[in-house]
């Protein structure tokens, strides 16, 4: 005899996939704000703490690190109940590091700021950094509420407006340090964030499938029921089947390895290039601030159409091209010593990322998907840990060679294009085994299984 539970009939489903999207991206966008924690004010912690190139590499790179490996269990976690918790505790856990930093600044910048306290600004950065790692929950919650044939756009629609916010808090960042202190811009960027954080808990709801499980309906109804809804996507068994059978698939891979080069590569130079731009071609601090800004916002723009020419062209082909445009602005920024031409390879490279990113996360649901949450996880974690090892890469070959190892570092982002043009070119190859996954068909409520 059922429960009482089942017997009645389930709560209406709140929220919509809009709202859902438009939740999921706020929350992201304050979260990714993390990336330029350290990048538009690291000349304050040179000129103080006399840190060295590589010294200044870790330190922008260090949000990086949390944000990118907390988004393999997170983005899983995702499977198992929707999104909206492991959302709130991955934002809850950058607001303690902006907090830390801010107190940091507050009681010991410029006098007391030593080489000593160098691990604690790592600290709370990695803290900090926990708020990108939202990146792969938001994938994971959007797409199981958007149909297949959708999900390109949707997804470039979240991911490209949250990517922004790097962009804009380089331009904003310094302008409240100048009025106020250095302190002042991490307290406003604390206050920003848990603004974010109320609005998200207003209006990102989960997908009608974890609403119902949520209300205990029975797996079966609950899939029948939200498949009524228009959800299509439905996940793994448990967290660990999600990682296990994402992880099994070797298309997985070579996802990883291009979102390594254009999304962690994204991140490596959004908080690289204030350094770059002051170093090698003596640019005043509001041009580098004003380069790098054009850049992230440019990059995370063009992702927007570049879902829409995914859904329209396919992954493969949309990121082949992305890549070889990448190619080419990298050859510009390693080998020109021109201001201008070094201007348009940025442009071609920043135009090469966004685009491939969006083509990326067209691929995840259609190659995986009965576990986009462990494989948004595995190539959202894994490629933006890219943001974390590239920028030491780059300081490092600054250090050993002077003032144009500033420029001749960017051959990592050449090599890093041609390998992912090789996997790309596998994928597209392979393409015919697949083809059950990218036909955007619905599925009707009845055959969901």
């Amino acid at each position: 005899m059922p429960s009482p539970k089942t017997a009645q009939a389930p709560t209406p489903i709140k929220g919509s996939a809009v709202k859902s999207l438009i939740g999921a991206t706020v929350g992201f966008f304050i979260g990714f704000g993390a990336v330029s924690l350290f990048g538009p004010t690291a000349h304050g912690f040179i000129e103080v703490m006399q840190l060295t190139p590589a010294q200044v590499g870790f330190l922008v790179a260090i949000p990086m690190l949390t944000g990118s490996l907390l988004r393999i269990p997170f983005g899983a976690w995702v499977d198992r109940n929707g999104g909206k918790l492991p959302f709130l505790i991955l934002l809850l856990a950058s607001v303690i590091g902006i907090a830390g930093l801010y107190w940091m600044l507050l009681t010991l910048y410029p006098d007391h700021l030593t080489q000593a306290h160098y691990p604690w600004l790592l600290f709370f950065g990695a803290l900090g950094g926990c708020g990108i790692a939202t990146f792969s929950v938001g994938i994971g919650q959007v797409s199981y509420w958007y149909p297949r044939n959708s999900q390109g756009r949707a997804l470039a629609i979240y991911a490209g407006l949250g990517n922004t916010s790097p962009g804009l808090v380089a331009i904003i960042l310094p302008l409240i340090i100048a009025a106020g202190g250095l302190w002042m811009g991490y307290l406003v960027s604390l206050a920003i964030v848990i603004a974010g954080i109320a609005l998200y808990v207003v209006i990102g709801f989960n997908a009608p499938y974890f609403q119902l499980r949520h209300q205990d309906v029975p797996p079966d109804q609950a899939r029948e029921e939200a498949a009524r809804h228009g959800q299509e996507l439905f996940p793994a068994v448990s967290m660990f089947k999600t990682l296990r059978d994402s992880a099994m698939s070797w298309r997985t891979w070579p996802l990883v390895i291009l979102y390594f080069t254009t999304f962690g590569g994204f991140l490596a130079l959004t908080a690289w290039l204030p350094n770059f731009w002051q170093t090698f071609y003596h640019a005043t601090p509001m041009a580098a601030i004003a380069l790098t800004a054009g850049f992230s916002l440019f990059s995370s723009i063009i992702r927007v159409p570049g879902g829409s020419w995914a859904d329209r062209f396919g992954g493969e082909l949309v990121a082949a091209v992305a890549l070889l445009v990448l190619l080419a602005g990298a050859l510009l920024m390693t080998f020109s010593g021109s201001f201008w031409i070094t201007v348009a390879g940025e442009i071609l490279v920043g135009a090469g990322m966004g685009v491939n990113n969006a083509a990326v996360f067209k691929l995840v649901p259609l190659y995986v998907p009965d576990a986009v949450g462990g494989t948004a996880g595995w190539v959202g974690g894994l490629g933006a840990l890219g943001g974390f090892v590239v920028p030491p890469l780059l300081g490092s070959i600054a250090e050993r060679m002077g003032t144009i190892g500033y420029a001749r570092g960017y051959v990592v982002y050449v090599i890093l294009a041609l390998i992912s043009l090789l996997f790309t070119v596998l994928l597209y190859t392979t393409r015919k085994g697949v083809a059950i996954h990218t036909s955007p068909v619905r599925v009707a409520p009845h055959r969901v299984k």
